[in-house]
């Protein structure tokens, strides 16, 4: 299939943006430097467009239960207007996707990884019972994220709606720009933040105006390439790198929202036994030493042996340093632990650190 154009694509275009695949779309990787790009959601404010990502909307008698059951975390926790962090995993534990679920007052959102729309769409049909609506309303969504320490100031200066009442994973349904929206409070990039659902129709107007409302602040547009080293920097999970099939939410640092104890859920009895025998290997975050960049897929080696590999990696405009995610034997896993990383033939001293790798300090 063709790749798809998000509502904002001849934005990006004009704006120069490097343009290429990603989840199915052609996005914005970069429009001037990444670095740049990171240093500006860190400094002031930057508008990303993720409308990629997939919604799915869950209606029907049944859609508490039946989002309770396919997901790890707690649903029938969640409050109207609220949001949480989960994953939905294989039988033997594995991670199919790990994705948001809002909570509404008469249906439930869920938004997924835009690579892994399709296959976790036709997941959750394989299991709908016969009480619960599922529609895919990926392609009639645009969604802006506005991220940084003047996130909110800006958007409040576009909508009659109190900000300040949506916490952390709160949201609630409003106009911003004279656009319907539905107006989150999560993010990716380890700053404070909004995000902004609008149908297609809003796009290009609500792009414009806060465009327009964040030029005190210095607001530039964001690509994905910043988007991935700030969410490196806060050791967040990416889909496919760091996370996958193959990989079960305990060892990958998840298990605060694996909630085994709330009942049955697809994958429950996997991880029971993981809990029960332990794991043998552990996402850990590390620094490497010098001007090294460690990237997906290198060896990770403590002596002549083999303990592990990198996941995700980069250089961080933050520390000034290289930074990466990998999973490691979990003999090697604590705070201090010295290894090496094999890049391009060359053996490269790191150590493990603590995380999130940044700490915004305000």
């Amino acid at each position: 299939m063709a790749d798809l154009k998000t509502a904002l694509y001849e934005k990006h275009v004009a704006l120069g943006a490097k343009m290429a695949p990603f989840g199915g779309y052609i996005m914005p990787i970069q429009y001037h430097s990444i670095q740049a790009e990171h240093l500006r959601v860190r400094e002031t404010v930057g508008v990303f467009d993720v409308s990629h990502m997939g919604e799915f909307i869950v209606r029907g008698e049944g859609a508490l239960d039946f989002v309770d059951r396919m997901t790890v975390n707690s649903v029938a926790k969640l409050q109207i207007d609220q949001a949480q962090y989960s994953a939905m995993l294989l039988e033997n534990g594995g991670i199919v996707d790990d994705l948001l679920v809002y909570r509404f007052e008469d249906h439930f959102m869920i938004v997924v990884n835009a690579s892994n729309r399709r296959k976790d769409f036709a997941w959750l049909e394989n299991h709908q019972p016969e009480n619960v609506e599922l529609f895919d309303a990926s392609e009639e969504y645009s969604l802006l994220a506005i991220q940084g320490r003047n996130a909110v100031e800006l958007v409040q200066s576009l909508t009659a709606e109190n900000l300040e009442e949506i916490k952390y994973y709160w949201f609630k349904e409003g106009v911003v720009a004279d656009c319907p929206a539905i107006i989150s409070r999560t993010g990716y990039t380890g700053e404070d933040g909004l995000e902004l659902y609008v149908e297609n129709k809003y796009a290009t107007k609500l792009w414009d105006r806060v465009m327009e409302a964040g030029k005190s602040f210095s607001i530039e547009p964001i690509g994905l390439g910043a988007r991935d080293t700030l969410r490196l920097e806060m050791k967040f999970a990416l889909y496919g790198n760091d996370i996958d099939e193959t990989t079960n939410p305990i060892e990958a640092g998840l298990g605060w929202i694996t909630k085994s104890a709330k009942g049955e859920f697809i994958g429950r009895n996997a991880i029971l036994d993981v809990k029960k025998h332990g794991i043998t290997r552990k996402l850990i975050g590390f620094e490497a030493e010098g001007k090294a960049i460690p990237r997906h897929g290198y060896d990770c080696f403590q002596g002549g042996d083999k303990i592990g590999h990198v996941t995700s990696g980069c250089w961080s405009p933050c520390l000034e340093k290289g930074i990466g995610i990998a999973y490691l034997a979990t003999e090697f896993t604590q705070v201090g632990t010295r290894f090496e990383v094999d890049i391009r033939g060359k053996r490269i001293p790191a150590v493990v650190v603590d995380t999130p790798f940044y700490k915004r300090s305000y």
